[in-house]
């Protein structure tokens, strides 16, 4: 009996492109407002000007990397200083719970770089080669004159949106003035044209090509959105006991919200055609879903058309759902937000915010630490005397040249009898740090052999720097070694 090798089936499908149809109303306004002003910020940011002082970088927002210090206007950041960083980005996190929590994924549908840009480059797709029609046509053509210029006029109009981006994006690390001058020149530094090729290839072909798939298969959040939902989430629903059965209404004929049996639903398919995801809303919450509301849009124009009733697709609950199922009303917009998982969220978020604003405010204007140098412990003077090094840091975060007095206290808050302070070996108590710098110095302290520190094994000291300009001062708790 003979025997055929049979091919295994494919497991995997080719991607059917996507393209939506245009609409408009009130949540497409709101993504037009939030596309403009998102991308309005992240390619003027650099550009505006903060004035620093003489000798510090005029630059509102800027992330210098040579300097190991962030600006954002007239706040600055130092290394030692990154729990800000790390405080904001958890205020991030707790902010991304909340939202979704009380509004399903409205970052991703609104706000996420991806929609932005995608959104972006599907309005820059539909300026060149028409609306769901015309591109769906285009695509099924062959390859002609026609087609080539619509695409390569395309894909020209991306790339010069993806190289702005991959410039914006570079000007936050340098002067973005210098930077733009040296780039055209050829001036630039290697890792700046890398940087550039690499964030101009991605936003090329995450908001030309892969769109929804970036979405559906790279982005983590879909799969962790679940944990943050429940039944009280508003997100965007289609109210089935409303709008099945679907199909076409006659002239006279009844529907659901006119007390009749027919669903309000005329299965035009504006709701997927809209969709950015290539989704059937109606089919109930799906993870491709970004909440866009796209599809609320283009489900009221048409209910409107055809005199229904607005809002078959809308932003709704669960627990809402269920008890318009059986004729009761459902709760109103402040009991689904102001409950008790948001409120713990929001709650979480400002107290860090909060912490943050005060540490901000309290925070020094400038760092101490002193270091004993332990090899050796101390040196025996030739008159008897003991003495103590240590290694002084002092950063100035001021925008300006500073003065500072050194004093040092014993455990009882006395300065101690018999022992001499010195810097750098000269008989003098004071020290100046240039703007924004760290100033290094190697102070001695000096006790007569009849004083108490020299004939101890270990005490402990407190060192004090003041700031002459404005008394300001700090400390840092230290030990002297005497003899043993």
């Amino acid at each position: 009996m003979a025997t055929h090798d049979v091919d295994p089936p494919s497991l995997y499908a080719k991607r059917e492109p996507i393209f939506p149809r245009r609409v408009s109303g009130t949540f497409r306004n709101l993504k037009w407002l939030i596309m403009a002003v998102t991308l309005g910020v992240y390619y003027l940011t650099p550009w505006i000007r903060w004035d620093r002082g003489p000798g510090m970088p005029d630059q509102a927002v800027l992330v210098d990397l040579a300097n190991r210090r962030f600006f954002m206007f007239w706040i600055e950041i130092w290394p030692h200083e990154f729990y800000f960083v790390a405080g904001l980005l958890v205020m991030a996190g707790l902010g991304l719970f909340l939202f979704t929590s009380a509004l399903g994924r409205v970052w991703c549908g609104y706000t996420c770089p991806q929609t932005v840009w995608t959104d972006l480059y599907i309005l820059v797709e539909r300026w060149v080669e028409g609306d769901r029609n015309n591109r769906i046509r285009l695509y099924r053509q062959k390859w002609d004159l026609t087609k080539i210029r619509l695409r390569l006029t395309k894909w020209l109009l991306w790339l010069l949106i993806a190289v702005a981006t991959g410039g914006a994006w570079v000007f936050y690390f340098t002067d973005a003035p210098t930077l733009l001058k040296n780039l055209v020149t050829g001036q630039a530094h290697p890792i700046a044209y890398t940087t550039i090729a690499v964030m101009t290839a991605t936003t090329f072909l995450f908001g030309g090509f892969a769109r929804e798939q970036i979405c559906i298969y790279a982005c983590p959040w879909p799969r962790i959105q679940g944990a943050m939902m429940d039944e009280d989430t508003l997100t965007v629903a289609y109210r089935e006991w409303r709008g099945e059965p679907r199909g076409k209404i006659g002239k006279n004929e009844l529907t659901k919200s006119e007390g009749g049996e027919k669903g309000d639903c005329i299965d035009c398919m504006a709701c997927v055609n809209v969709c950015p995801m290539g989704i059937d809303i109606r089919d109930g919450q799906q993870l491709e879903c970004i909440t866009c509301a796209l599809c609320i849009d283009a489900c009221d124009e048409i209910m409107e058309k055809i005199g229904k009733p607005r809002g078959l697709i809308d932003y709704m609950a669960l627990r809402d759902e269920n008890a318009e199922k059986i004729g009761h009303e459902g709760k109103s917009l402040l009991r689904h937000v102001l409950r008790p998982r948001t409120l713990l969220y929001f709650t979480l978020w400002a107290g860090i915010g909060v912490a943050l604003v005060v540490a901000l405010f309290m925070r020094s204007p400038f760092d101490l630490t002193v270091a004993p140098i332990r090899n050796p412990l101390y040196v025996t003077m030739s008159d008897g005397s003991i003495r103590n090094a240590y290694d002084l840091r002092l950063r100035n975060k001021q925008h300006e040249e500073r003065t500072f007095q050194i004093g040092v206290t014993d455990s009882s808050g006395q300065v101690p009898e018999g022992v001499t302070l010195t810097v750098e070996g000269k008989p003098a108590d004071r020290v100046q740090v240039p703007a924004d710098k760290l100033g290094l110095e190697s102070i001695f302290l000096t006790a007569r052999p009849d004083s108490p520190l020299a004939s101890r094994e270990s005490s402990e000291l407190t060192f004090w720097v003041t700031d002459v300009t404005d008394g300001q001062k700090g400390s840092v708790a230290s030990v002297f070694h005497g003899r043993k």
